[in-house]
């Protein structure tokens, strides 16, 4: 529970129809095997105690006295775990029959939340059998307790803030309505969802969709728990297809098996969430009663994969087409911008490294979206000091392939005449002789862009902006920043994306895109050694894949310093160690703070993921904000 992680799992035990002691140990055993896992929130099926397909038998009053003595005990066998459970059985009151999940907790029945809309169409015949919940709810006894039955309920916990759960059955789901509309809007988030679906084909995707769907509409995580196998009579099959998701991506699945499916919900992640979306409507409801439980203060494992590339899609078929959406959503804000400016040109800065070879892609797309040629790609190459012949050589045959404008304009006669302008000694490379060479690049890329009429295309992208690893009013200037919403993890997939597309069609082109791949990020801002690049951007601020893991999780979440080691030794642990990882990410909240006025007045770029920085859109922060609060939990985990 700590960080705000829960263990939660949804469960299909095997049952026989019917035979309710059967069903009633098969239920327990498998309780208690999920709570020795760790899980603390477990969903099992409806109607799981009797069995869904009982048919006729529902109205015998044998089958509703044995699903209360299989109830009864379930909770003797299981008043030592500290687990919420709901589970499903016929419930009668009042002459009428409710298909019911039973949440239950230490022995005792928090409530019994009948089931809103019953299907009664083509293999299901529930209305035959039951009624529907109705509104408000009943206090009754039941299995010897004074039990609350109405679906008009929430469990929140109080030893975890932001834990409320929410229960609803199978085709409540189904429904235009769902009841977890109403439960989410009281305040839940976590739905359990007790099915007994049967299987036809296709119908899993459909299922697959509708859970992930609603956790995301709900900002919600949803266990759903199928019946499965043991169901399985006359005309229906069951496959026990349990699912788990978490505002729309789907954590853990198991389908045509019995068992457990388990994950871990971030419960912190979803309130988060909940409070950024103004149009996530939360209201209290008079309708809807709260039933409270506790659990005891537990750290979870966590068994859920937490991606060490969060912007980046692992699956390569993914990895493809997000590639190729972002290309064309970056060609299109560049191709507005030249439209609406009138340019007759747009400049790149051509370095031979990773970021302006992306940013010279980009245009090329835009210029085909124009039906303009390459040529009005003006790709000015600037050696200075720290250039070697390998970026510039990849630099001048990249230009070159693209079918660009190439001008070479070595800018380091006019950095030294600076230099002598303001007393800068050329054999003292502190931060005046990197920024001045930046500085003057800028310049050019402006002056040039003047001279034709054209818009100087920026190059920086979002990782940088983040660590403020850019000169003010240098290379973090321009007219219009095509990579500012792209972190460098994303900017390396994406020119390697190209350079696999162009492999068949230029392979000349595709051989220079892999040299670029290939070369260390730097500024060649230091004079090269030996002919080879001396000044290496991660050995400075660190290794780019860590940097961007912290800022999806830091900005993109609001998670809290501690819970982003957490999942960055999860996610980084055979790569880096804790001692490492806690150096880096000190080093990224020390820089994001202090370099905030950098973003203050960053130019215009496309907004491509769902992490920017611009001023003017996701980000709003204050220049002088103070990093103390963030270092000092860092600083107390280091000593720990």
């Amino acid at each position: 529970m700590r960080d705000g992680f829960i263990k939660v799992a949804a469960g299909t035990p095997h049952i026989r129809v019917a035979d309710c002691r059967y069903n009633a140990e098969s239920c327990f055993t498998l309780m208690r095997e999920a709570y020795r896992q760790g899980v603390r929130v477990l969903a099992l099926p409806e109607l799981c105690l009797t069995g869904y397909t009982c048919g006729d038998l529902f109205l015998q009053p044998t089958l509703l006295r044995g699903a209360e003595e299989a109830l009864a005990t379930v909770l003797e066998a299981t008043k030592s775990l500290d687990m919420v459970t709901a589970l499903g059985l016929p419930v009668c009151f009042e002459n009428k029959t409710y298909n019911c999940a039973a949440v239950i907790h230490r022995g005792e029945i928090l409530a019994l939340v009948p089931k809103t809309y019953l299907p009664n169409y083509g293999e299901f015949y529930e209305k035959r059998w039951f009624e529907p919940a109705g509104p408000g709810g009943r206090l009754f006894s039941f299995c010897g307790q004074e039990v609350y039955l109405g679906a008009d309920v929430v469990f929140p916990c109080d030893t975890m803030p932001g834990l409320t759960l929410g229960v609803e059955l199978c085709e409540d789901l189904w429904a235009s309505t769902p009841p977890s509309v109403a439960l989410a809007e009281a305040g839940a988030t976590l739905i359990l969802d007790l099915s007994a679906s049967d299987e036809t084909v296709g119908k899993a995707e459909y299922r697959r969709s509708l859970v992930t769907g609603q956790s995301a509409r709900l900002v919600c995580g949803y266990v759903y728990a199928d019946a499965g196998e043991g169901e399985s009579t006359t005309d229906m099959v069951f496959v026990g297809h349990d699912l788990i998701a978490e505002n729309g991506a789907l954590l853990a699945e198991r389908r045509f098996a019995t068992g457990l499916t388990i994950s871990e919900i971030d419960v912190e992640r979803l309130t988060y969430e909940r409070r950024r979306m103004t149009t996530f409507r939360a209201k209290a409801d008079s309708r809807i009663i709260t039933v409270p439980f506790a659990l005891e203060s537990a750290t979870t494992t966590l068994t859920r994969y937490v991606s060490p590339t969060p912007f980046v899609p692992t699956d390569a078929r993914d990895r493809a087409e997000r590639c190729d959406e972002i290309l064309k959503i970056a060609a299109l804000g560049l191709k507005k911008r030249i439209e609406h400016t009138g340019a007759s040109a747009v400049v790149v800065g051509l370095s031979g490294g990773l970021d302006s070879t992306l940013a010279i892609l980009i245009a090329a797309v835009a210029m085909g979206l124009l039906e303009r040629p390459a040529s009005d790609i003006i790709a000015v190459t600037m050696p200075c000091f720290g250039t070697t012949d390998r970026t510039r050589d990849n630099a001048v045959e990249l230009a070159r392939r693209l079918g660009a404008t190439l001008k070479r304009i070595d800018i380091g006669e006019a950095v030294k005449v600076h230099f002598r302008d303001i007393g800068q000694s050329m054999e003292d490379h502190d931060v005046t002789f990197e920024n001045g060479q930046a500085r003057e690049r800028t310049q050019v890329l402006m002056d040039v862009a003047n001279q034709c009429g054209g818009l100087v295309v920026g190059t920086g992208d979002l990782s940088e902006l983040a660590l403020g690893w850019a000169t003010y009013n240098g290379d973090h200037m321009s007219m219009y920043g095509v990579n500012a919403s792209i972190p460098k993890t994303l900017v390396r997939h994406l020119v390697s994306y190209v350079c696999g597309d162009k492999e068949e069609e230029d392979p000349a082109l595709s051989h220079v895109l892999a040299d670029i791949l290939d070369t260390p990020v730097s500024p060649e801002l230091l004079p090269a050694v030996g002919g080879k690049i001396s000044q290496k951007t991660e050995d400075l601020v660190g290794p780019y894949e860590l940097h961007d893991f912290f800022l999806y999780h830091a900005v993109r979440w609001g998670f809290p310093p501690r819970k982003v080691l957490r999942l960055a030794e999860h996610a980084f642990g055979r790569t880096y160690d804790r001692a490492t990882i806690l150096k880096w990410e000190k080093t990224f909240y020390r820089r994001f703070f202090a370099q905030q006025f950098k973003r203050s007045c960053l130019p215009d770029g496309p907004k491509v993921g769902s992490v920017t920085l611009s001023p003017r859109g996701d980000w709003r922060m204050p220049s002088d904000a103070v990093a103390s609060l963030w270092l000092e939990e860092l600083e107390g985990l280091e000593q720990g």
